[in-house]
C-alpha cells in the first residue's frame, strides 16, 4: 500500500513490507527445522518448506494477535503449527523448538535489510556511472565557487560533481561492508543456546549448538555472530552506512535546489508530466525530486539516533522495550533510503546543465572571483599584472577530478543485485 504521506514510496516496493516481513520470519523457521532434521534431532519428515506448506498468511491477522506476546512471531508460530497439524504433524511439532521470539524477528529483518541494501547499492551503482560522466563531460566547464553562500574563487561543474561522486563512492563502501556484515541471530532464550543444545543431548543428535547455529546461517546465505541479542552493533552499522548514503544524496540535492532557484538557474531536474505542479500556481516547475530526497536525507539522522538510544539502553540477556523501538525506524529508514536511491539515480540521469548561464556568471563575476589570485600576485610582487583569467585560477582542479575518477573505475563495482 503506498504510503500517504511519504510520496515516492511506492519506488521502495515490497522491501522490508509486512508481508515481506512475515516471508522472511518463515524462511528463517524453514531453515531452523532443516538444521534440526540435518542434526539429527528432528526426524526427517519436518523438513519442508513451510512456505510451500502453510499458505498465505495474512499480516493484519498477525499483527493484530501480536499485541498479547509483544511482538509478531509467537501468533505466526501458533499459526504455523496450527496449519501444520494435519498435513505435516512432524513439523508442527518442531517447528521453532530451540529458538526465541528475538532470534526469528531479528533474522528476519537482516534477511530484509540485507536485500534492500543490494537494491540501495544497484541504484548506486547508476548513480557512479552518471557521476562520472558528468564529472569528465564537464571537466572544463567554469562555474562559479561559492563559500558560505557567497562567491568564492572559480571552479568547475567537473569538479562539483567530482565532489558528488566523492561522496557517493564513500556511501558505497560503507554500504557494502555494512551489508556483508549483517550476521545470523541465534541465541535461543538468553544468548546461551541452552535450548539447542539440550535437544541435541536429550535425542543424541549430532555436534553442538554453536554448530547448529553456523549450519542455519549458511542455510540463509549469513554470516555466523555470537547471539547479539543486546549487542545491536550490526543494525547501526548498517544504519549508519544508509544514513551516510542520504547525507550524500542529501549534499547533491542541497546543490541542485540553489542552483535550480531562477535567479541562478544553472542546473534543472529532468522534466516529466505532471512533476512539479503547484495546486494553484500555474507557472511553478517545483524541483521536486531534489526536495523529496532532502526530505529523506534530514529525516535519516533521527531514525538512525532512535537506533543508537535502543542499542545504548539494552538491559539484562534480553531487552525490555528498547529492542521493540527498533523495528519501525529499522524498516523506515531502508525504504525512504531506497526510494531515495532511485530518486537519485533519476535526478541525475535527467540532470540538465545550463554551461552557458554558468560561464556568463562567471565572466560577470570575474575581478570577484580573482580577488585571491590578484591578492596573491601582489604579495609577491606589486607590479604584477592584473589582467588574469578565470580559466587559469583553477588550482588542481583537473588532478582531483581524475582522482576521482579513477577511484570509480577501479575499484569494484557492486555486482547485480548487490551482492560481493
Amino acid at each position: 500500500m503506498p504510503a500517504l504521506l511519504w510520496p515516492g514510496d511506492d519506488r521502495a516496493g515490497e522491501h522490508l513490507s509486512d508481508s515481506a516481513v512475515i516471508r522472511a520470519m518463515v524462511q528463517v523457521e524453514t531453515a531452523w527445522l532443516a538444521t534440526l532434521v540435518e542434526a539429527g534431532i528432528a526426524p526427517a519428515e519436518a523438513a519442508i518448506d513451510l512456505a510451500d506448506s502453510v499458505g498465505t498468511i495474512d499480516p493484519d491477522a498477525v499483527a493484530l494477535a501480536a499485541e498479547a506476546g509483544g511482538n509478531p512471531v509467537i501468533p505466526l508460530v501458533t499459526l504455523l503449527r496450527a496449519r501444520l497439524a494435519d498435513s505435516h504433524p512432524q513439523a508442527a511439532r518442531w517447528v521453532h523448538r530451540g529458538l526465541t521470539s528475538q532470534d526469528i524477528l531479528d533474522t528476519a529483518l537482516v534477511l530484509g535489510l540485507r536485500d534492500t541494501a543490494d537494491a540501495v547499492l544497484a541504484r548506486i551503482e547508476t548513480q557512479i556511472h552518471t557521476l562520472a560522466t558528468l564529472a569528465d563531460r564537464h571537466r572544463a566547464d567554469p562555474m562559479a565557487g561559492r563559500t558560505l553562500t557567497q562567491h568564492a574563487v572559480p571552479v568547475t561543474f567537473g569538479l562539483t560533481a567530482a565532489h558528488w561522486l566523492h561522496g557517493v563512492l564513500e556511501a558505497r563502501d560503507d554500504l557494502r561492508d555494512a551489508r556483508d556484515r549483517l550476521p545470523v541471530q541465534i541465541g535461543s532464550a538468553a544468548g546461551t543456546l541452552a535450548a539447542p543444545a539440550e535437544l541435541l543431548r536429550l535425542t543424541g543428535g549430532q555436534g553442538d549448538a554453536i554448530t547448529l547455529a553456523h549450519s542455519a546461517a549458511t542455510r540463509l546465505g549469513l554470516p555466523w555472530s555470537p547471539p547479539w541479542h543486546t549487542v545491536r552493533a550490526p543494525l547501526t552499522r548498517l544504519a549508519d552506512a544508509l544514513t551516510r548514503a542520504l547525507d550524500a544524496w542529501g549534499h547533491i540535492a542541497g546543490d541542485v535546489l540553489v542552483r535550480a532557484r531562477p535567479e541562478i538557474a544553472e542546473l534543472a531536474e529532468p522534466a516529466a508530466p505532471g512533476r512539479g505542479g503547484s495546486s494553484t500556481m500555474p507557472h511553478k516547475a517545483n524541483p521536486i525530486l531534489s526536495v523529496l530526497i532532502r526530505r529523506a536525507a534530514l529525516t535519516a539522522p533521527g531514525l538512525a539516533a532512535q537506533l543508537h538510544l535502543a542499542a545504548a539502553t539494552t538491559v539484562d540477556e534480553r531487552p525490555d522495550g528498547a529492542w521493540h523501538t527498533e523495528w519501525t525506524p529499522l524498516v523506515e529508514l531502508a525504504r525512504h533510503a531506497l526510494t531515495a536511491a532511485d530518486q537519485t539515480a533519476e535526478l541525475l540521469a535527467g540532470l540538465h546543465v545550463d554551461t552557458g548561464r554558468m560561464a556568463r556568471l562567471v565572466r560577470s563575476a570575474g575581478s570577484g572571483l580573482l580577488a585571491e589570485q590578484h591578492n596573491l600576485a601582489h604579495l609577491v610582487d606589486d607590479a604584477a599584472d592584473t589582467d588574469f583569467d578565470p580559466s587559469h585560477y583553477l588550482g588542481s582542479a583537473d588532478a582531483l577530478i581524475d582522482s576521482v575518477l579513477d577511484r570509480a573505475r577501479t575499484q569494484e563495482p557492486t555486482p547485480t543485485g548487490g551482492r560481493r
